[in-house]
């Protein structure tokens, strides 16, 4: 199905229209964060990026946006939104929007992407770190605020702030798979700033209270398997890992370490932090 999707940039009202469309079915209907057709228009002539995945009957199946600009004297892309619908997750399709917007990026001579991503998400925390190669050397408490889309009701929209160094070594290896992330071996190497407590059950893990006084090298951040699961089956659970997990990670990210990678584990997922003088 995947080799069947034309991806390309947006063309036309219709198109435009079309997108904010999959931005409501994604984020909520009248979701007030949504990208006008207007910007998206305007955003290509800028040297951003607005282009959709189409099936073989012309339907928008999925979306990346973002714009370029400099940040701290530097140009950079910041990446604002992907969605893919939900019959086309899984496949492979939001990478290969990510790769066809790093194409089009490179071509500008930009070479730094930038994005964010709710670091309990671990959908997207695979992705980004195990295929595709990113670091995270920042995290934002309620970086939109209380927003009214129902992917943030209760725990608010606390936010990694990804770094894609799109031709770096790094990079290029998760691309072409010549250098893989770690595997659950190296987590045994990593004290846990935040753990899995071991009275959390399968379907209702909970967390340990943060360890802010560690100062090892590396360090390891357990997230809940599925926060959206744990969202709709115990809210305060839920806002218990992200209080967790927030004063982990804001603390040992504004101390010099960086989230570097993340392994999957089905029932004690971790990003792995690198204080940035390690090896």
């Amino acid at each position: 199905m995947s080799a069947e999707w034309t991806i390309r940039p947006l063309e036309g009202i219709e198109e435009y229209r079309a997108c904010v469309d999959l931005q409501e079915d994604t984020w909520g209907k009248g979701f007030s964060e949504r990208v006008a057709p207007a910007i998206l228009k305007v955003s290509q002539i800028l040297g951003g990026v607005a282009s959709g995945a189409f099936d073989p009957d012309g339907r928008l199946v999925g979306f990346v946006f973002g714009m370029t600009g400099p940040r701290d004297g530097t140009p950079v892309h910041w990446s604002d939104m992907l969605a893919v619908r939900p019959e086309a997750r899984g496949t492979g399709l939001g990478r290969r929007l990510k790769l066809h917007q790093r194409d089009r990026v490179l071509a500008l001579g930009v070479e730094v992407m930038h994005w964010t991503f709710d670091p309990l998400r671990t959908r997207n925390a695979h992705l980004n770190f195990s295929r595709l190669g990113i670091t995270a050397p920042e995290y934002v408490e309620d970086m939109y605020g209380q927003t009214d889309s129902p992917l943030h009701r209760g725990i608010g929209t606390d936010r990694f702030v990804a770094r894609w160094e799109m031709a770096s070594p790094r990079v290029e290896g998760r691309l072409d798979g010549t250098r893989p992330g770690p595997t659950r071996d190296a987590l045994a190497h990593c004290p846990a700033a935040v753990d899995r407590a071991e009275a959390g059950s399968a379907h209702r893990p909970r967390p340990t209270d943060p360890r802010l006084g560690l100062d090892h090298p590396r360090l390891r951040v357990v997230v809940p398997p599925d926060i959206g699961a744990l969202m709709d089956d115990d809210p305060v659970l839920a806002l218990g890992w992200r209080q967790a997990t927030r004063a982990a990670l804001s603390h040992y990210l504004a101390r010099g370490w960086t989230a570097r990678e993340f392994v999957r584990d089905p029932h004690a997922p971790a990003y792995i932090l690198v204080r940035d003088s390690a090896p």
